[in-house]
């Protein structure tokens, strides 16, 4: 009986599991529920924001063509720009040091000044420009045109946004090339492949994962920014509200109207992005974003 007393003390006791207590998530978790809560009482009982009259314009006419020009916009400045932003990137890691130069300039000048001063000289281009002639160099010109007639609104809006979107795709672009290992490189040269074979088939297809992220993120920039083509004038979205409230004195409804049609479009392009940047990832680390998430959430470390 001594024995069996003396093996019964020496088991341990059941472990008392505690939950963790986080006061400061329930703090955090009622304040966001009362902001919220503010924000929906707002929205709607506010008769600044006058719902019926935005839903007047909603689908008229003017502010559909205004969405269309949004987009098209949008398409044309990204599309230029990354096709123009690749060849900024080739020069700029060129071994040329006048391609690599030029790049660079190019880079700093556009990089360096504000899109809506540069919208504006395009809205003026005519002046600095009288005309424009394809002819010799420092020589006689063969054919010649008025640049206010060859550039209209439109073209000078998309050319403002492409010259400008290039400068920072070449630096996002550059940046996805560098992110390649170089024996990727060295391994196409002994299999008899040209650099620029190289750069298509092996680079650029790995490079991908890095450049889509932040490509995505500069496209749903690119469509607020073409809020700025008002500078011109273009009559994009925002520039169609405001010539709506300029009659019906309505600013802070037509304003909510367009950030409506803004928020629905870069929704879209957010879901197209997320699927896009799912496709370019495959064969990394799938847990990668879980284990993040966990670690941020206080479940490893021993935080």
């Amino acid at each position: 009986m001594t024995v069996d007393n003396d093996a019964g003390k020496g088991r341990p006791e059941a472990i008392k599991a505690v939950p963790v207590r986080h006061p400061g998530r329930w703090l955090g978790a009622a304040v966001v529920l009362v902001l919220v809560a503010m924000f929906i009482h707002f929205l709607l009982t506010s008769k600044a924001l006058d719902w019926p009259e935005q839903w007047k314009y909603l689908f008229s006419d003017p502010v559909l063509k205004g969405v269309r020009n949004t987009v098209w916009l949008t398409l044309a400045a990204m599309g230029g720009g990354v096709v123009l932003g690749v060849v900024l990137a080739l020069m700029r890691l060129s071994a040329n040091p006048l391609l690599s130069g030029a790049a660079w300039v190019y880079l700093w000048f556009f990089r360096g000044t504000p899109l809506y001063t540069q919208l504006l000289i395009w809205g003026a281009i005519g002046t600095l420009f009288p005309t424009v002639g394809i002819g010799i160099p420092f020589g006689p010109e063969f054919e010649t045109w008025k640049t206010q007639e060859l550039v209209n609104a439109a073209l000078a809006a998309a050319l403002g946004l492409i010259l400008n979107e290039a400068a920072y795709m070449a630096e996002i672009v550059r940046a996805g090339i560098l992110s390649v290992d170089e024996g990727q490189q060295e391994a196409a040269s002994a299999l008899g492949m040209s650099r620029m074979q190289t750069m298509r088939r092996i680079v650029l297809p790995q490079s991908m994962r890095v450049i889509v992220p932040p490509t995505g993120n500069e496209a749903i920039s690119m469509l607020k920014n073409t809020s700025l083509v008002a500078a011109i004038p273009y009559s994009e979205l925002t520039f169609t509200a405001q010539t709506i409230y300029a009659t019906t004195y309505k600013i802070v409804p037509m304003l909510v109207m367009a950030c409506l049609w803004y928020l629905l479009i870069s929704s879209v392009m957010m879901i197209g992005q997320y699927y896009l940047e799912r496709h370019y990832s495959r064969g990394t680390s799938k847990g990668a974003e879980a284990r993040q998430r966990l670690r941020f959430r206080g479940g490893g470390g021993g935080q």
